[in-house]
């Protein structure tokens, strides 16, 4: 972990090498990834049984490719009666907040007699991607499942590993729950070349989404532009504002929240009270000697963890926007006055009581997040990443009579007389 202050004489230089910082994966994936996705285009259903026979260790011919949605509604039925109020807690809340981002349609004329409009709809077919084994979060699948409904998505199809076979009981009671139409028991790369290309029984999708490995999101990397994706995205970062009120326990358990996730993660806390940092990295050491995942949240900690101390909360701000962090917690008793000041974070969680966690299950906005600085130009999935947009328009012969010439005197200046024509004729038509 490293430790800042603003004042200094090598902060903006320490700062902006905290900033540029890259902690994704070192491996050089590219060309794995590529390989097996034109396996997969090539060979189909072979090559997906002999990457999964080689990378999950065991055989789809005996296994099975398909996990049958009964069996999905006996793993809902057979939850902790606890868990599962959690799971259906979460779903609900979930559906709610994304039900709130519908588009809607229009449809008007304009002073010219032109309509004009533009139309919503969910693409045909979505893949979702949920990580498997041991490591598996149904929060995930609930985060991507939910709003792919919600837009109207007619089939959603999930991939999911079974390492040696092992099936994940809560991520198929999620699926359930979820209304997931399809799940099909590969991973890895080829299950992304799988869901952009087909591969015999398991037809193409229009969209793909859902976290994974490196080698997961560089194949989602390698297939946009064949398939819509979310994003691609790298190690999970946080970063707490807060002052010298709160508990530093509490901010503790809020930085070790993500750098429980992997040794990449980043943890950064801004306060304006050099002795209430002192007490959050106290309580940071002391959280890691009960935490059960210490050995990774310690790594993480060690590595990319970092308490910045700075003049004024407000003097904070400014850094949060050049970290564009994909998790921001304001906690202090005015936070909308923070709030205001930035401009770039994937979520932001407001007030002392507002952890991050509640948004990684609970609460309803979605947690699939940009990371790596890419909240400066990209935003968390919505139900639009799983639609549409046509526009539309319409003009009468009075209406053409207005714009035609200007569009044929733009035409004629950009060297394109077959555009130009294609007005003029009927303008001459209608005279």
């Amino acid at each position: 972990m490293i430790r800042l202050d603003t004042r200094d004489a090598g902060f903006a230089d320490a700062f902006t090498a905290l900033v540029e910082g890259r902690r994704e994966a070192s491996a050089d994936v590219t060309r794995d990834v590529a390989a097996i996705i034109r396996a997969v285009r090539d060979d189909g259903e072979a090559a997906v049984e002999a990457f999964t026979r080689k990378l999950d260790r065991h055989d789809l011919a005996e296994t099975g490719w398909r996990i049958e949605p009964a069996t999905c509604a006996a793993a809902y039925a057979a939850l902790d009666p606890s868990l599962r109020d959690a799971l259906d807690l979460a779903a609900a809340r979930i559906r709610a907040y994304h039900e709130r981002q519908k588009p809607t349609d229009s449809d008007y004329v304009d002073e010219a007699g032109v309509r004009l409009g533009a139309r919503w709809r969910g693409v045909d077919a979505a893949g979702l991607y949920v990580p498997g084994g041991r490591a598996a979060y149904p929060s995930s699948l609930l985060m991507n499942a939910i709003p792919a409904k919600v837009a109207g998505v007619g089939r959603l199809v999930m991939v999911t590993p079974t390492p040696d076979g092992q099936i994940n009981d809560l991520v198929l009671a999620a699926a359930h729950l979820a209304g997931v139409d399809e799940v099909w028991r590969i991973g890895g790369a080829q299950a992304i070349a799988a869901l952009a290309y087909g591969a015999g029984r398991i037809l193409p999708v229009d969209v793909v989404t859902g976290p994974g490995n490196a080698w997961v999101a560089e194949a989602k990397r390698q297939v946009y532009g064949v398939v819509g994706i979310d994003m691609v995205a790298g190690p999970s970062e946080i970063v707490v504002v807060a002052d010298a009120l709160n508990d530093p326990q509490w901010t503790a358990a809020d930085l070790l929240s993500q750098a429980e996730h992997d040794v990449t993660t980043q943890s950064i806390l801004f306060t304006d009270d050099a002795a209430y940092a002192d007490r959050v990295a106290a309580a940071v050491d002391e959280e890691l000697a009960i935490l059960p995942t210490a050995a990774v949240a310690r790594a993480a900690w060690d590595a990319n963890g970092a308490i910045i101390v700075v003049e004024s909360l407000d003097a904070a701000c400014p850094l949060v926007d050049r970290l564009a962090p994909e998790h921001l917690q304001l906690a202090v008793d005015d936070p909308q006055a923070l709030f205001d000041r930035v401009r770039h974070a994937g979520s932001v969680f407001l007030g002392r009581h507002t952890p991050e966690a509640i948004g990684d299950y609970v609460a309803g906005p979605n947690h699939v997040l940009p990371t790596g600085r890419r909240a400066r130009f990209a935003s968390g999935l919505s139900v639009l990443d799983f639609m549409k947009r046509t526009s539309f328009l319409g003009l009468d012969e009075a209406a053409l009579a207005k714009l035609g010439p200007a569009t044929v005197a733009l035409a004629h200046a950009e060297g394109l007389p077959a555009h130009a024509r294609s007005v003029a004729l009927r303008l001459r038509l209608n005279r």
